[in-house]
C-alpha cells in the first residue's frame, strides 16, 4: 500500500478547515431582492452563488464545491425552500449545509414546519440587514465548529490505526487487514502472501548511534517498504523493528520475487542519518497461504512467516526465506 496511493495516509495531514466557508448560495425568485442579497453578501466578502428557483438551488448544492451555507426563500417556483431543505437533510453522507430560510410566513405553525424540514434558522420578511448579518455570523461559527470536530475525529481515527513514527499501519490495523484478506481470499480461492521483515542488528544501531538515529532508520525502512509494494498491498509496523507486508493474490514463486525486491530496496543504498551514511539490511520471512477450498488461518500464516524469518536470520541475515505453503495446521507443524 503505497503512501501516495492510499487515502488513509492523507490523514497524516488532518483535514483542514473547508476553504469555502466564505461561500454562500442565495435562492430567491424575486430578481430585485436577489440582487440586493447578492450585493450585501459580496460587501461582507462572501462568494455568492445566486439562483432564481429551488431546482437550480438543489442542483448547485449537489456540486462537489457547493457552498456550505444556503439562504433559501420559502416560496419559489419549481421547488420551494421547504422541499430543498428536506432534500438537503436526506443526504446523510454529504457535508453539512447550514440553511437559513427566508419567509413572509410568521405564524408559529409555519416556523415549526420550516425547522422540521431541516432549516437551521429563519428570518421573516421584511427583515433588518444587520439582523441578517448577525444570523449569518452565527451560522458561520457553527460551520467552523463542525469543521474543528471533523478534524479532531479524523485525527483520532488516523492515530488509532497508524504508527506514529513511520506513518504506516500499526499492529492492530495491519492484522485487521490480514483478517479481511484471509476472508476475501477464502471466497475467491486466490493465494495470499505474507512477509515478516526485520531490520538486521537494529539493537546495535540504537546502542552505537542512539535512538534518534534508530528512529530515522525505522522511518526510512518504512518509506522504502511502502514505496516497494503494489497499490493494493499493505505494509504495517508489526512491532519494534519488525514490519508485516500483506500481498494478496501472490503465488509462492512471485512472493519470493517480491520479497527479494523489498530486501534489495533496503540494502542497495545507504541510509543518510545525522551520524552519517549507514548500511542497513533486512531479513524477510515469507509465507503463502493457498486456499484450494481449505481453511486459511491468520495465526498459521503469521507463525509460518515468523519461522521463515528466523531461518533467514540464522542463515546469515540480509536474505529471504520462504515457508511451505500454508493450508492446514498439519502443513505448518
Amino acid at each position: 500500500m503505497k503512501v501516495s496511493d492510499d487515502l488513509a495516509y492523507s490523514a497524516i495531514n488532518p483535514a483542514q478547515p473547508p476553504s469555502n466557508l466564505d461561500s454562500v448560495l442565495v435562492a430567491e425568485d424575486g430578481p430585485i431582492f436577489l440582487r440586493i442579497l447578492q450585493n450585501w453578501f459580496q460587501k461582507w466578502d462572501y462568494r455568492v452563488t445566486a439562483v432564481k428557483n429551488g431546482v437550480d438551488a438543489w442542483e448547485a448544492l449537489q456540486q462537489p464545491t457547493a457552498p456550505p451555507m444556503a439562504i433559501l426563500d420559502w416560496m419559489m417556483p419549481g421547488m420551494d425552500g421547504i422541499e430543498v431543505c428536506r432534500k438537503i437533510r436526506s443526504r446523510p453522507q454529504a457535508p453539512y449545509c447550514y440553511v437559513l430560510l427566508l419567509t413572509a410566513k410568521d405564524n408559529i405553525e409555519d416556523v415549526v414546519t420550516g425547522l422540521d424540514a431541516g432549516a437551521d434558522d429563519y428570518l421573516t420578511k421584511p427583515f433588518d440587514v444587520d439582523e441578517l448579518r448577525a444570523r449569518i455570523r452565527a451560522g458561520k461559527r457553527i460551520l467552523e465548529l463542525q469543521a474543528a470536530l471533523i478534524r479532531a475525529h479524523d485525527t483520532l481515527q488516523y492515530e488509532s490505526a497508524h504508527d506514529p513514527l513511520t506513518a504506516l499501519w500499526n499492529r492492530g490495523a495491519i492484522v485487521g487487514f490480514l483478517k479481511n484478506e484471509v476472508e476475501r481470499q477464502q471466497r475467491s480461492s486466490q493465494p495470499l502472501g505474507v512477509m515478516m521483515a526485520d531490520v538486521d542488528h537494529f539493537k546495535k544501531i540504537n546502542d552505537t548511534y542512539g535512538h534518534l538515529v534508530g528512529d530515522a532508520v525505522l522511518k526510512e525502512v518504512g518509506r522504502r517498504l511502502a514505496d516497494g509494494v503494489r497499490s493494493y498491498d499493505s505494509v504495517g509496523r508489526y512491532g519494534g523493528e519488525e514490519f508485516l507486508v500483506i500481498v494478496p493474490g501472490c503465488k509462492a514463486a512471485d512472493l519470493v520475487t517480491s520479497a527479494e525486491r523489498l530486501r534489495s530496496s533496503i540494502a542497495e543504498s545507504s541510509f543518510e542519518t545525522s551520524a552519517g551514511p549507514l548500511a542497513v539490511t533486512l531479513s524477510v520471512g515469507a509465507a503463502s497461504g493457498s486456499n484450494d477450498g481449505l481453511r486459511q488461518d491468520i495465526e498459521l500464516l503469521l507463525r509460518a512467516a515468523d519461522r521463515a524469518l528466523y531461518v533467514a536470520k540464522a542463515e546469515g541475515r540480509n536474505r529471504v526465506a520462504v515457508a511451505p505453503a500454508v493450508q492446514t495446521a498439519a502443513h505448518v507443524e
